[in-house]
């Protein structure tokens, strides 16, 4: 009985200690009344960067089976019309305010198409975007921190039809209030 309680107590401890250290590597910090936390991605994400301090306008979506990237899209900013209204399936936007600085937020989407849109309103400065399908694949695109004036873009075509779960963005206005709007066309 004495060595069963030894064991467990040892245990105890060494999963309270592996929470703590897990606990300690996202940290947040309150600056101007919005709290900042580090981004933090998935083991495989193929963008490879220092990790911003961001505001989290949305929480996170969390996925628990494994993701699998596809090479990063190097983003080619391509001004394009929107297609007629009743091809897009979803849409939903953000706004980002100069004073937060850099933001990422997670628009969870849920629904089947086969191209993203992303619109701007104000000057905006883009990171990178995670788009997650259903079937756990992503694909990571990297707007190499470029600034982007107001317009509609083609985020990225996929012709299949897949089912889109969500877009994580990571951006930052550059005027003082930018809107990102994404959509999604069938």
């Amino acid at each position: 009985m004495r060595r069963f309680l030894v064991v467990t107590m040892i245990a105890l401890s060494a999963v309270l200690l592996t929470a703590d250290a897990m606990g300690a590597r996202v940290r947040v910090v309150e600056r101007g009344g919005r709290a900042r936390t580090r981004v933090v991605v998935h083991a495989a994400f193929p963008i490879h960067r220092s990790a911003r301090m961001v505001v989290l306008h949305r929480r996170p979506v969390v996925v628990a089976e494994p993701l699998v990237y596809a090479r990063p899209i190097l983003w080619a900013p391509v001004v394009v019309a929107l297609p007629p209204r009743d091809r897009l399936v979803w849409e939903d936007s953000e706004t980002l305010v100069k004073s937060d600085g850099w933001t990422e937020t997670t628009l969870e989407v849920n629904d089947r198409g086969d191209r993203l849109y992303l619109e701007l309103t104000g000057r905006t400065q883009l990171d990178w975007a995670e788009v997650v399908f259903a079937n756990g694949q992503a694909e990571a695109v990297d707007f190499r921190s470029g600034t982007y004036h107001p317009g509609i873009y083609s985020l990225l075509d996929f012709r299949d039809g897949r089912m889109v779960r969500y877009v994580r963005l990571v951006a930052r206005a550059r005027s003082l209030e930018s809107r990102v709007i994404l959509r999604l066309q069938k």
